[in-house]
């Protein structure tokens, strides 16, 4: 591992249903978020949190309670829809249409700025699906940031960056700064999506070691370019709440998640979340909201 002077660390939350499109539940964001909140404040952290719509409207107190302990406001979506393009099949999960994006975001952004105060000026899409319809959405609603590309599937641009209005992946003109959700960019993946390249949810289905393990690939893969790190993770609220394990029933059918979903939310989750905080702490990190990270690189 090649020893590095620095680097930045941005904790983003997803503040949605428990399970992410499993449940049409709240208990996550009422339980596993004060949780989060007191491991930040021992570990003096600070974060984003991206708000949906829904989660917002139906979670006022919990809002400003986020606001209050001094993390960022940021948006999710409306209902945890599918904004973006697509990267692997869901059943009846399709994209919204493209001309609903627009519509969607500006009225997600509508509601996190009323409940909340504060018109968020930083982004990501559910499961990362973005698009280059969503950025410049993002950039014609005066957005700073997008924190939705999903690096272990695009694997090209692992630095933030002013993305194309032509190409979000690339390179551009626009205003807006994207920020890539790290991976382990030198290992060899045997998944035709390239998921076992993620992060989520190695701290809390095997350890904080395993994920740091990544998190040293990364940075020596960035730091070998010249270039400081940038570590963007996204977790949920619900995985610091014990979920159901098993069916969830919905009258005329169920659904079964894949256990590692809810493998170790709870308890096993807060503790290996905390010692990852403690160690990107040791390792010279550096928390910063996703609007800090792309006022910078304005």
């Amino acid at each position: 591992m090649i020893m590095k002077a620095g680097f930045d660390i941005l904790l983003g939350i997803d503040m949605e249903t428990d399970i992410g499109s499993f449940t049409s539940d709240y208990e996550g964001v009422r339980h596993g978020t004060p949780r989060l909140l007191d491991i930040m404040e021992r570990q003096c952290a600070r974060a984003t949190y991206f708000w949906t719509g829904h989660a917002a409207e139906n979670n006022p107190e919990m809002v400003l309670k986020v606001k209050k302990a001094g993390h960022e406001t940021g948006c999710h979506g409306l209902v945890h829809e599918t904004l973006g393009d697509p990267l692997f099949p869901l059943p009846n999960n399709w994209p919204v249409f493209p001309f609903e994006v627009e519509g969607r975001i500006r009225k997600a952004t509508e509601i996190v700025e009323t409940v909340s105060g504060v018109r968020p000026v930083s982004f990501r899409c559910p499961r990362l699906w973005g698009s280059t319809k969503v950025v410049n959405v993002l950039e014609s609603l005066g957005y700073k940031a997008d924190a939705s590309l999903p690096l272990y599937f695009y694997r090209n641009m692992f630095q933030p960056y002013h993305p194309a209005a032509e190409d979000w992946t690339k390179k551009g003109s626009l205003n807006l700064v994207e920020i890539p959700n790290f991976c382990d960019l030198s290992m060899e993946s045997n998944d035709p999506y390239q998921r076992d390249r993620d992060q989520w949810p190695l701290f809390r289905t095997e350890s904080a070691a395993a994920l740091l393990k990544k998190v040293d690939s990364f940075i020596d893969y960035v730091v070998t370019r010249k270039q400081r790190p940038v570590l963007c993770f996204y977790f949920h609220p619900w995985e610091f709440h014990e979920m159901p394990h098993g069916a969830i029933d919905y009258g005329e059918a169920s659904v079964t998640p894949m256990p590692f979903i809810t493998q170790n939310c709870g308890e096993v989750a807060c503790r290996e979340f905390e010692t990852l905080l403690s160690k990107l702490k040791e390792r010279g990190g550096e928390f910063k909201t996703a609007g800090e990270i792309a006022d910078e690189c304005q």
